[in-house]
C-alpha cells in the first residue's frame, strides 16, 4: 500500500510512522541490510512507496547514502540492525561528517526495557555516534518518531551539512499509538547561520581590490552551496586565478584558462608554486586542512585571508583571518558579486600578475617529468578524459589513484567529482558512486579506483547487479597497496612490508562471479574501448587496468613541509 499524506492524527506502529515521515520528507530509496532489531520497520518498508536497495555490508550502506547525498545534495537514508549492524555504519558515517555529506542513519534497537541490559546485539549506538553526527535522537515511544525525522532532515541538510542518527528500539517499532506529523519543527539552541554579512563583505571586496597578487581558493563548501556560477563570474570579473583544495575540485572547470587545478600535498605543481607568492587569497568554503595547505605558519605568512563559511567554527581555526565573511556561500558570493559590479570598472585583462601566473602555469605544464610508460597514471587518466563524457560523475577510492586523480583527470562540470577527503576512508568511491547513480541514473558514473581500496567494499558489485545500478570501475591495479607503498619507499628506506596484493584477486573473473563485466586493458587502445564498452554496458563494469607498481605520486609535498619544499620527478 501508498500512505495517505495528510497530518490528521492516525493510529499506526512505529515502523509504519518511520515509512510515512520519509515519505513526507521525499525519500524514495533506502540502503540497508535487515535484521532482527529492525525487521518491523522493514515489515513496513515493504508495504511502502520506498525502494529498498540491499547491501552486502552496513558500511557500504552508509557510503552509498553518502554518495546519494553528495550528488542529489538531499540527505541519503541508510538502514541497519542493532549491535554490529549499527556500528558496521560507523566508519560511513564518520565519512560523511568529515565531508559534511548530509546523510539519515536509521539503526534498529533493543527494547526498551532492554537497553543497559547487554541484551543480544545491544550497543550504544548513540554514545559511539556522538563525535562523528551533527544529532543523534533515540525516540522512546512511537508518538515521537514523526517529529524526530523531521529534525533529523532539518538538521542533516541546512548549515553545514552533515549525518544525523536516528536509533529507534524494536518495541517501539512494532508498538501503536496515535500519530501526528508535524509541518515544521523548530529545535532549541539550534540555528544555522543563514544572514549575510554585507558589511565584512564589503571589507573582503576593498582588500582584495588593493592586492597586487590576489588569488581565489575554492574549497568543498563551494561545491555544497551549488556557487559554482557566481565563483567563475568573480573569477573572470576580476581576471583572478583559482586554485582548489582537494575536496573543492569540480567547483571551477579544469579546463578554463584562470583555473590551476588543485593545491596540496599532491596538488599541481603550478597551483602551490603560485600560492607560495600571492598577498591575498579569497578563501571559500574551505577549512585550511594540513593536506591543503602544508605548515599553517608558513601558509599564512606575508598572506591576508578572506575566509568565507557556513560555519563560524571553522573562521580562525587553522589560519589567521583578516575578513571573516559568515554565511551561506553562494548568497555571499552574489553580494560581493553585487558590491564588485559596482567598483569593477573593466577586467584587468592586461594584468602583470596573470601574465606571471599564465608563464609559471605553462613552465609548469610543458617541464613536468612523468612517468615514461605507455600506461602510467598520467597517461590513463588524460585518456579516460579523453573518452568519459563530460557530465559524468566521477568517485574516487583513496590512495595513489586518487592523487593521481587529481593531478591528471580534470574535472570539467561542476559538481561532477567526489572523493572522501577528510577522513580518507579506503572502499568509499565503489559504493559511493552506486549511491550517486542512484541519484543521478541518467549519466554515467565511474569510480576511480586501486586495488587495495576497491577490495574493500567489491562486494557492493552484487548490489549493483541485483538492483540494476549499473557503474564503471576503472582499476588502476599496481598490485599493491600503493600509497603506503610510495611512503615506504621515501620515508622508510624501502622496507616494504604488508603491501604487496601479488595480483590477487583476478579482477576480471571476480567482476564475472558477480554477474558483473569484467575487461582487462594493457594498452591505451584497449582502454578507450573498455570505457566505451563500460559506457553502453547494461550491468556493471571493472576495467583492471596494470601498471608499474614502483610508480609514484608526484609532485609530493611531504607531511610537515610548507607547499614550496615540492617533491618533484627527477
Amino acid at each position: 500500500m501508498v500512505y495517505e499524506m495528510n497530518d490528521k492524527m492516525e493510529v499506526m506502529n512505529g515502523g509504519k510512522a518511520l515509512m510515512k515521515a520519509l515519505e513526507k520528507e521525499g525519500v524514495k530509496e533506502v540502503f540497508g541490510l535487515p535484521g532482527g532489531a529492525n525487521l518491523p520497520m522493514y515489515d513496513e518498508l515493504y508495504k511502502s512507496n520506498i525502494r529498498h536497495i540491499l547491501v552486502i555490508h552496513e558500511q557500504s550502506a552508509a557510503h552509498m547514502a553518502d554518495g546519494f547525498g553528495r550528488v542529489s545534495r538531499k540527505p541519503g537514508v541508510c538502514f541497519a540492525t542493532s549491535g554490529p549492524g549499527a556500528t558496521n555504519l560507523l566508519t560511513g558515517i564518520a565519512t560523511a561528517q568529515a565531508d559534511s555529506a548530509p546523510m539519515i542513519a536509521v539503526t534498529g534497537q533493543v527494547p526498551v526495557n532492554m537497553i543497559g541490559r547487554d541484551a543480544f546485539q545491544e550497543s550504544d549506538i548513540i554514545g559511539m555516534s556522538n563525535p562523528c553526527v551533527k544529532y543523534a535522537f533515540q525516540p522512546r515511544t512511537p508518538q515521537e518518531i514523526p517529529e524526530a525525522v523531521k529534525k533529523g532532515f532539518y538538521i542533516a541538510e541546512t548549515g553545514r551539512p552533515g549525518p544525523v542518527l536516528l536509533d529507534i528500539p524494536k518495541d517501539v517499532q512494532q508498538n501503536e499509538a496515535e500519530i501526528t506529523f508535524p509541518n515544521e519543527v523548530r529545535i532549541p539552541g539550534y540555528h544555522p547561520w543563514t544572514d549575510v554579512d554585507i558589511t565584512n563583505i564589503e571589507r573582503a571586496v576593498d582588500l582584495l581590490l588593493s592586492s597586487e597578487k590576489p588569488i581565489i581558493l575554492a574549497g568543498g563548501g563551494t561545491i555544497i552551496s551549488s556557487a559554482f556560477a557566481e565563483l567563475q563570474s568573480i573569477a573572470e570579473m576580476l581576471m583572478i586565478p583559482v586554485v582548489t583544495t582537494f575536496k573543492g575540485k569540480g567547483s571551477f572547470p579544469e579546463n578554463h584558462p584562470l583555473s590551476l587545478g588543485p593545491i596540496g600535498m599532491h596538488g599541481h605543481a603550478e597551483a602551490n608554486k603560485i600560492m607560495t607568492e600571492v598577498d591575498c587569497v579569497l578563501a571559500i568554503g574551505t577549512r585550511f586542512s594540513d593536506r591543503s595547505v602544508g605548515t599553517f605558519e608558513e601558509f599564512e605568512r606575508n598572506l591576508k585571508i578572506i575566509h568565507m563559511d557556513v560555519d563560524p567554527a571553522e573562521i580562525g581555526k587553522n589560519q589567521t583571518t583578516q575578513v571573516a565573511v559568515v554565511g551561506d556561500v553562494r548568497a555571499s558570493l552574489r553580494v560581493m558579486l553585487k558590491t564588485l559590479a559596482k567598483k569593477v570598472l573593466k577586467k584587468s585583462d592586461g594584468n602583470k600578475w596573470l601574465k606571471h601566473v599564465n608563464e609559471v602555469k605553462g613552465y609548469w605544464r610543458e617541464n613536468l617529468k612523468l612517468h615514461p610508460g605507455e600506461m602510467s597514471a598520467a597517461k590513463i587518466l588524460r585518456k579516460l578524459r579523453e573518452v568519459l563524457p563530460k557530465e559524468s560523475i566521477v568517485t574516487t577510492e583513496v590512495g595513489q589513484h586518487q592523487m593521481w586523480a587529481s593531478l591528471f583527470f580534470d574535472a570539467i562540470y561542476p559538481g561532477t567529482f567526489f572523493s572522501s577527503t577528510g577522513l580518507g576512508t579506503m572502499g568509499w568511491g565503489f559504493p559511493a558512486a552506486i549511491g550517486a547513480k542512484v541519484a543521478r541514473p541518467d549519466v554515467p558514473v565511474l569510480d576511480i579506483a586501486g586495488d587495495g581500496s576497491f577490495n574493500m567494499t567489491e562486494n557492493s558489485l552484487a548490489t549493483s547487479v541485483l538492483e540494476d545500478i549499473p557503474v564503471i570501475v576503472f582499476l588502476i591495479n599496481n598490485f599493491s597497496l600503493g600509497m603506503v607503498a610510495q611512503w615506504q619507499r621515501t620515508f622508510y628506506e624501502r622496507r616494504m612490508i604488508g603491501i604487496d596484493l601479488k595480483k590477487c584477486p583476478d579482477y576480471v573473473k571476480l567482476a564475472e562471479s558477480y554477474g558483473a563485466q569484467g575487461i582487462r586493458a594493457q594498452s591505451l587502445d584497449e582502454l578507450g574501448k573498455a570505457v566505451k564498452v563500460g559506457l553502453n554496458s547494461e550491468v556493471s563494469t571493472v576495467i583492471d587496468i596494470p601498471i608499474d607498481p614502483e610508480e609514484d605520486v608526484l609532485p609530493f609535498v611531504a607531511p610537515g613541509t610548507s607547499l614550496k619544499d615540492m617533491i618533484l620527478p627527477s
